[in-house]
């Protein structure tokens, strides 16, 4: 087991050190916070959902400085090959519910195993929202799997919660049409990109990403109930205010197109006050 384990660590190591020189030609990306990721303890990371694309980025950076295993939707995880790999890495399957699929016992199945990863001392990646911002804020609505687990989180274990910044607009994000796109076909656009811009000048997206250490103040949210620690996440998520859309052109010899970003009529865009000189959150 210990021999399997070593393996997949390796392979995981070797595959995030790929996926970022490939991230390269397109990304632009800086790493904010990491010296926190350097310890033994066992880490929960609560990272917010602007596109698609942002899981990719974010293991990818993550396993520079440590290693994590995901709560994956079973859209990804069922995926022939990845699924040899996911089931070897520890990651944690969950019902699709942006397409409707409702498995009662999900949020016991999440809690269940997220505890069990830190028995065996893994860091966990868990998407508090379940799904990608349909803005350019993060709204975590009702979702109740975080909360769940932080409000009963054993001693000793870490949370980081994760700032991404810079994907609203991404081909990978609900920005254009205010639906999720397909990973996939959007993989093959971002590969048709990177050769019609002969490799190397494919213009690029700057992207951030910050860890913070949350611990004390999350387990303190968390004690009121699940609406407050929700509004805390998104305060923190939210701390720079709504991110304007950037739709950066594809082919960096064709004009920039003009574009909107998609709003649904019976949406209204809730002022942020996430400077809420909460830096409280740290």
């Amino acid at each position: 087991m210990r021999n399997t384990d070593s393996f997949i660590v390796l392979l995981s190591k070797i595959l995030a050190l790929k996926i970022r020189l490939l991230l390269r030609f397109r990304y632009r990306i800086s790493v904010k916070g990491s010296e926190i990721l350097q310890n033994n303890s066992p880490i929960l990371f609560l990272p917010n959902h602007q596109a698609l694309i942002d899981p990719v980025i974010l293991l990818s950076h993550v396993y520079r400085f440590t290693t994590a295993i995901p709560v994956i939707s079973e859209k990804y995880y069922d995926i022939p090959i990845a699924k040899w790999y996911f089931k070897r890495m520890g990651a944690v399957r969950v019902s699709d519910l942006e397409t409707g699929s409702r498995n009662t016992q999900v949020l016991k199945s999440i809690i269940r195993s997220v505890y069990k990863g830190f028995r065996r001392n893994k860091n966990i990646v868990i998407y508090p929202s379940g799904q990608i911002a349909g803005q350019g804020f993060e709204k975590i609505f009702n979702k109740k799997s975080a909360y769940h687990i932080v409000r009963d989180i054993p001693e000793g274990i870490q949370i980081v919660g994760v700032r991404i910044n810079g994907l609203w607009g991404s081909m990978f994000s609900k920005a254009k049409t205010g639906k999720s796109p397909d990973f996939f076909v959007q993989l093959l656009k971002g590969t048709f990109y990177i050769l019609a811009n002969l490799l190397f000048f494919l213009p690029k997206r700057s992207v951030s990403i910050e860890f913070k250490d949350l611990t004390k103040s999350a387990k303190e949210n968390a004690i009121p109930g699940q609406t407050p620690f929700n509004s805390f996440l998104e305060d923190f998520y939210n701390l720079h205010g709504e991110e304007p859309v950037l739709f950066l052109k594809h082919i960096f010899y064709l004009p920039q197109l003009k574009r909107k970003a998609f709003r649904a009529n019976s949406q209204k865009t809730e002022s942020l006050t996430a400077t809420r000189t909460n830096e409280e959150l740290s």
